[in-house]
């Protein structure tokens, strides 16, 4: 399954922009510091809205400060909300839907009138709301709040899934044979959802990304901490874009639509293996079609 996997392009090309955000959101600040001599809060008074230059690969902002330098920072930042907050809501999509799946009766009842009751919350008001009462408390907060917020639609198919699954001749017979619920759940049914859970965590991910650099953009995040949302907001206060100063704004935008792109790439990928109908559908490429022709004219 694995090499199956790893064969598509569209696997490859996005695990490796993934991959390159992972490090950069790991040792980019260090690097940039250490290597290059960055510091993205710095200010250089003789270099103020300057486009790309040698002293400046990416330009400065309204205040002196390296738009590389900030945009290397605002990676760390930004993907810590895009992977806690899909962690979370993963987590809690999997706690909430797939025992409602497999147990039903009372069970499913209340876990399913929860999930409702999230379904049926206006999130992005409630987002707000909270997130602007609890104000200036750090991307942590963010991401459990978009986490927290963005797991019912996932449980909900989550439970859809596992119902199917639990109905199954095999999962009856280890019930039959007296195997306890817990174990049947977390190892028979989990397994089988693997695929739906991995396209739910990269949508989870690039979702709160997305949702950070939104609710930095309106002004609801901590103002010390640099993300790539909050380089959006900056260049909207300073008026990048009616001043032309497109160095600003365009590179954190371009980081997100990255991220989006290879979360979207990946998924594909997943949904390939996971799904017989586009597993059957794939085409053979043409150098495999040689190999299995030059192979059948040996024999």
């Amino acid at each position: 399954m694995s090499t199956a996997f790893l064969s598509s392009w569209k696997v490859r090309v996005g695990l490796g922009i993934m991959a390159f955000f992972c490090l950069l959101a790991a040792l980019g600040p260090w690097a940039a510091r250490t290597l290059l001599g960055l510091d993205p809060r710095a200010n250089d008074i003789g270099f103020i809205a300057q486009p790309p230059s040698a002293e400046h690969l990416l330009g400065t902002n309204q205040f002196g400060q390296d738009v590389l330098a900030q945009v290397i920072a605002g990676a760390r930042g930004s993907m810590y909300v895009g992977l806690l907050g899909a962690v979370v809501g993963t987590a809690m999509a999997i706690l909430v839907g797939v025992p409602a799946g497999y147990y039903g009766g009372k069970v499913d009842a209340a876990l399913n009138f929860l999930t409702n009751l999230f379904l049926v919350l206006p999130v992005l008001p409630l987002i707000l709301i909270v997130a602007g009462y609890l104000e200036g408390t750090g991307l942590t907060t963010i991401a459990l709040i978009i986490g927290f917020f963005g797991w019912s639609g996932g449980a909900r198919t989550l439970r859809a899934q596992a119902l199917s699954i639990a109905n199954r001749d095999f999962v009856r017979a280890m019930r039959m044979l007296g195997e306890r619920g817990r174990r049947l759940v977390f190892a028979e049914v989990l397994p089988h959802l693997t695929g739906l859970i991995a396209s739910m965590f990269l949508h989870a991910m690039i979702g709160a990304v997305m949702a950070e650099a939104g609710l930095a953009f309106l002004g609801i995040s901590d103002s010390s901490a640099i993300s790539w949302g909050t380089m959006i907001q900056s260049a909207q206060q300073q008026s990048a874009v009616l001043r032309g100063l497109w160095w600003w704004f365009v590179p954190p935008g371009l980081c997100i639509a990255l991220i989006g792109t290879a979360c979207a790439l990946v998924n594909f990928g997943v949904d390939e293996i996971a799904n017989p109908k586009l597993r059957v559908a794939r085409p053979v490429s043409v150098r495999r079609a040689k190999r299995l022709a030059r192979a059948g004219g040996g024999a």
